[in-house]
């Protein structure tokens, strides 16, 4: 007899479910990609105990035909597609037919759905399998339950996190499929407390202002650009509202939320020396394509795509962002309400955490006189594992407060970053409640016309510790970073400057050498003529060693040799030569060196030149590093400081 069987319909809708539904979101975001694709203008969704208890989403749309309601739970049954050309043609959100059926199998759904507003159904249905139907009265859409989720299949309800993670990643769905669907009226309910709502103005900075706050909305700078393939619009924050991660980037294609590494580093190269190394910005990109150019049919989950053409799309990206930060004003304001307001949560915290220590003290004391007393030791609250040994029980005892403090410092450690993410993700939330226009004019961050006027003209008063130049003007007041300030005026002229040098190159009296491993043999062999076009000269030495006796005469003399080593290393791990990007680095490396340091005083006439130079550089408002060089305190914020006004 043979071994091959085929998988009853129950076993084979739990593994899919394992790729599908890993949790209450899944579900979630499944349920509103149906609701979206029926063409649903306003949906509501509700959920007990961060999904776990109970999802509900209601939904206006087109709603289910009483035919269709038996094929609706079965695997691979989908009303999207009809022949394989379909696949390469997708526009909708869903297509392969697996949702319904996998969250029936982990979860117990029930389902109302009406097309004509006047008669509808409802089925029950349980481990795919249906076990009720009858009439039912709803208005036209669909109404869909999932209780009990994960009931049937304990070893992944085990890996569920915690409610509060569960519902910031049902959130963080329902944020972004608002964003990218701006005309639907979405609301999202946990517990009966509303978490989220839309007003389907069909508008996306109005819905960014409900989800990050107005004082990032109203910094939001619109961009768009189109090729002959893509059409790409959206909204850039100013780099003074950076995040510590990836998350605020949200890039979706044709509608579809989606995560791609390429496009995320083009959003990067994009902002260039804007944004400081290892910040990211909050953006949202949505590009419109003809869907035969995208393959989304490569992850369970739908998030990652292929794309066709995708230099060409990174090329658009980097010069629509660039072009939208060109002209503005990108002063950052100091904010003495949000510093006030962060200091107040970390002292509570602080205080919070002594009295945790303070009592786990006293318990650990009172426990110890309990033990000497009883002279009993410690067992094991289950069976099914060994007592501890004497030495283990002493070792216990001895490090207990050890313990204690440590799991202190780890609870208030964890617990101060999720507070401060939360106020640095909705910071200012409904501060200013005007309108947002698309309008580049009113938009915080005004265009300027003559690069010069995007510094202000600033009268000199002083200087801090031979480091910070203070200035004035009828906005308040300045302070500037000279050392920054002249690493981006020499950064540009050096950056110009290596661009105009030919490929000549300096004779070395020392030869240098490198050394390669067989396979880094066969990428320098590969790539040995394009380091030459670069002026990188290098010779076979025996063996596999090479030698360099030049390099270019655009490379600072004193960093030649790192210089070369890092072009070697840039070509054996990205298998091409950017001669580009070497050239920019190298403008950092000599502009950061021969710019004046901290601790350097200067005369008010050398301050002066200074500001000057600096009000005609191109990006005046961050080093090459994407450090902020100027920052405004305005005559509001100083009168606070003096309560002036309270």
């Amino acid at each position: 007899m043979g071994k091959i069987k085929e998988l009853q319909t129950s076993l084979a809708n739990k593994i899919a479910a394992g790729e599908v539904v890993e949790r209450p979101g899944s579900v979630v975001k499944e349920l509103l990609e149906n609701a979206l694709d029926a063409q649903a203008t306003e949906i509501t969704i509700e959920v007990e105990q961060s999904g776990i208890s109970s999802i509900r989403v209601v939904d206006n749309g087109t709603g289910i035909e009483s035919d269709d309601l038996g094929l609706v739970f079965h695997r691979h049954a989908t009303s999207k597609l009809d022949n394989d050309e379909d696949l390469f043609h997708i526009r909708t959100l869903g297509f392969r037919g697996e949702a319904l059926a996998s969250i029936s199998s982990v979860g117990k759904v029930r389902l109302v759905t009406c097309t004509d507003g006047l008669e509808g159904e409802e089925i029950y249905v349980e481990n795919g399998q249906i076990l009720d139907k009858k009439p039912a009265k709803a208005k036209q859409g669909t109404d869909i339950t999932v209780e009990s989720l994960f009931y049937n299949t304990p070893a992944r309800l085990k890996y569920v996190k915690s409610l509060y993670t569960e519902l910031g990643k049902i959130t963080d769905i329902v944020n972004r499929m608002a964003m990218s669907h701006p005309d639907v009226r979405i609301s999202l309910y946990s517990d009966g407390k509303e978490i989220l709502h839309t007003n389907g103005s069909g508008r996306t900075n109005e819905v960014m202002a409900e989800i990050y706050g107005m004082k990032v909305a109203k910094d939001l700078i619109p961009i768009q650009g189109d090729t002959s393939d893509y059409h790409l619009e959206g909204f850039v924050a100013k780099p003074e509202h950076s995040r510590s991660n990836k998350h605020y980037i949200s890039i979706f294609i044709n509608g579809r939320y989606i995560k791609n590494f390429v496009l995320n580093k083009a959003i990067l190269e994009g902002y260039h020396t804007l944004m400081m190394i290892g910040r990211y910005p909050i953006c949202y990109i949505n590009i419109e394509m003809d869907p035969i150019l995208v393959d989304v049919n490569v992850h369970p989950t739908k998030l990652e795509v292929r794309l066709s053409k995708e230099e060409q799309l990174y090329q658009l990206i980097v010069e629509k962002i660039r072009e939208a930060f060109k002209d503005r004003i990108l002063i950052p304001q100091n904010n003495l309400k949000k510093t006030d307001k962060k200091n107040k949560v970390l002292n509570q915290l602080e205080q919070q955490k002594m009295d945790f220590e303070h009592k786990q003290k006293e318990e650990s004391a009172s426990s110890t006189n309990e033990d000497a007393d009883e002279n009993i030791p410690p067992q094991r609250e289950t069976d099914d594992c060994e007592p501890f040994s004497s030495a283990e029980h002493a070792t216990s005892n001895n490090n207990a407060g050890e313990v204690n403090e440590a799991s202190s410092d780890y609870i208030f450690s964890e617990t101060r970053k999720e507070v401060l993410d939360d106020m640095e993700s909705s910071e200012d939330m409904g501060a200013d409640t005007d309108m947002i226009e698309d309008d580049p004019s009113n938009i915080k961050g005004k265009v300027s016309k003559d690069p010069s006027r995007r510094i202000p003209y600033l009268e000199i008063v002083g200087q801090v510790h031979g480091t910070y130049i203070i200035a004035q003007n009828d906005n308040g007041m300045y302070m500037i970073d000279q050392h920054a300030a002249q690493e981006r005026i020499k950064y540009e002229y050096f950056r110009d400057k290596i661009g105009e040098v030919s490929n000549e190159v300096q004779e070395l009296l020392i030869p240098l050498n490198f050394h390669f491993s067989k396979d880094d043999l066969i990428v320098i062999e590969e790539y040995k003529d394009e380091l030459e076009k670069v002026g990188v000269h290098l010779e076979p030495f025996g063996g596999h060693d090479y030698i360099v006796n030049s390099y270019p005469v655009w490379f600072p003399a004193d960093e030649a040799e790192e210089i070369i080593k890092d072009m070697i290393e840039y070509v054996l791990h990205h298998k091409k030569v950017d001669v580009s990007k070497i050239r920019e680095e190298a403008a950092i490396m000599m502009s950061c060196k021969k710019s004046i340091k901290a601790n350097h005083y200067l005369k008010k006439d050398e301050m002066a030149d200074l500001i000057d130079q600096l009000r005609e550089a191109e990006d005046p408002f961050t080093c090459p590093h994407g450090r902020p060089i100027i920052i405004n305190f305005s005559n509001y914020e100083l009168e606070r400081l003096f309560k002036r006004i309270v």
